[in-house]
């Protein structure tokens, strides 16, 4: 487990920063953990859930 940057989390999740922070507002997406008074990071294990998460959707559906 490694905290990351939104970059990076951006990047591992195949989604564009704007999609990141609509998703988190909505509550379908990881919210980031305080590191600093003006610093957030991600939790990988938690964006690679959520990557899990939306595979298993996926695989549901085909198989309807």
């Amino acid at each position: 487990m490694r905290l990351m940057r939104l970059d990076e989390t951006c990047e591992m999740a195949g989604i564009k920063k704007t999609t990141a922070y609509k998703m988190m507002n909505e509550g379908i997406f990881p919210k980031p953990v305080n590191v600093g008074e003006r610093a957030v990071r991600w939790v990988s294990t938690e964006i690679e859930a959520w990557i899990k998460d939306r595979m298993e959707e996926r695989d549901a559906l085909a198989g309807e």
